[in-house]
C-alpha cells in the first residue's frame, strides 16, 4: 500500500494526525527534499527506509515503491504542503494505477494557508474579494497561454503565487500589466511556519526591490491584493441585523 501524505507548510506539528500515524507505521518514506521539514522524519521507525526524492527521477521513485510493494511493505510518499498543489502526484498515481497498486491520499495544510496565518490575513474579505487565485509565474516550467499572470491579474482578486520568488522582476511587470496598481498591497512570506519564517510587507510596485533587499530567491510565496489592507466590510454572517438559518435578526443596524 502506498500513502501520499501532505507534510504541511513546514512546522512539524502542522501535519495532520492521520499523516503522522502513517509516518510512524511506514516501512519506507520517500520525502520531497528540502521542502519537507526533516523533523518529520524523526517519527519514522528505526528500520524505516528513507529516500530524498530531490535527487531522484520519477522512475527511481517508482522503482523504490515497486520494490516495497513486492516485499509487502508500506510506503509513504511525503510531499510538501498539500500534494494537490504543484505536487506532481498525478503522474505517480497514474503509474500505480497501471500496475494495480493500491494507494490513498492524505491531504495536508498548504503553505498558502500558513502564509495567511503569518500575515494575520483573510483572503476572502467582504467588499474586497471573494475569490482566491493560486497560480505561478511562467519560468522553466511554462503555464498555459490563457493563464498568463497578466491575464490572471485582470480579475483583481486575492492572489497567491507559488514557485515565483526567483522571478520577482518579471512577476512585478506582469502584475502591473494586468491592472494591479503600484500601491496595491503585497507580501513575501519566506518559509511560512518554519523557525526561520520571514514576512516582508510591500506593494506591487516595490515587490522586486524588497525581495532583492531581503535576498529572497526561493521557498517563498507572494501574496497580492487589497485583502492585505485594513479596509473591508463587516461579515453579514455575524451581523445582528442579518437573519440566518440558525438565528433571527435581533438588532437594528448600527450607524
Amino acid at each position: 500500500m502506498v500513502h501520499f501524505v501532505g507534510a504541511g507548510p513546514g512546522a512539524p506539528d502542522l501535519i495532520t494526525l492521520r499523516g503522522a500515524e502513517l509516518l510512524k507505521k511506514a516501512d519506507c518514506i520517500i520525502y520531497a527534499g528540502s521542502l519537507v521539514n526533516p523533523a518529520l522524519l524523526e517519527m519514522a521507525k528505526a528500520d524505516c527506509e528513507i529516500h530524498n526524492s530531490a535527487t531522484m527521477t520519477l522512475e527511481q521513485v517508482l522503482d523504490v515503491i515497486y520494490r516495497m510493494e513486492a516485499a509487502g511493505k508500506e510506503t509513504v510518499r511525503l510531499h510538501t504542503g498539500d500534494a494537490s498543489l504543484f505536487g506532481a502526484i498525478r503522474e505517480q498515481m497514474d503509474a500505480l494505477d497501471e500496475k494495480g497498486i493500491a494507494y490513498d491520499d492524505t491531504p495536508g495544510v498548504s503553505s498558502f494557508c500558513g502564509a495567511a496565518a503569518a500575515l494575520h490575513a483573510e483572503y476572502t474579505l467582504p467588499g474586497v474579494s471573494q475569490s482566491l487565485i493560486i497560480t505561478r509565474m511562467a519560468g522553466r516550467t511554462p503555464v498555459p497561454e490563457k493563464e498568463k499572470l497578466s491575464s490572471m491579474a485582470k480579475h483583481q482578486a486575492s492572489m497567491v503565487l507559488f514557485l515565483s520568488s526567483g522571478l520577482l522582476e518579471e512577476v512585478q511587470e506582469e502584475l502591473l500589466l494586468g491592472g494591479y496598481q503600484k500601491d496595491t498591497p503585497a507580501a513575501i512570506v519566506y518559509k511560512a511556519t518554519w523557525p526561520d519564517e520571514k514576512v516582508i510587507r510591500c506593494t506591487v510596485g516595490t515587490l522586486a526591490q524588497r525581495g532583492a533587499e531581503e535576498g529572497i530567491r526561493k521557498t517563498a510565496l507572494l501574496l497580492i491584493g487589497d485583502f492585505l489592507d485594513s479596509c473591508y466590510e463587516r461579515s453579514r454572517l455575524y451581523d445582528p441585523t442579518f437573519t440566518t438559518e440558525f438565528r433571527e435578526a435581533s438588532a437594528a443596524k448600527q450607524q
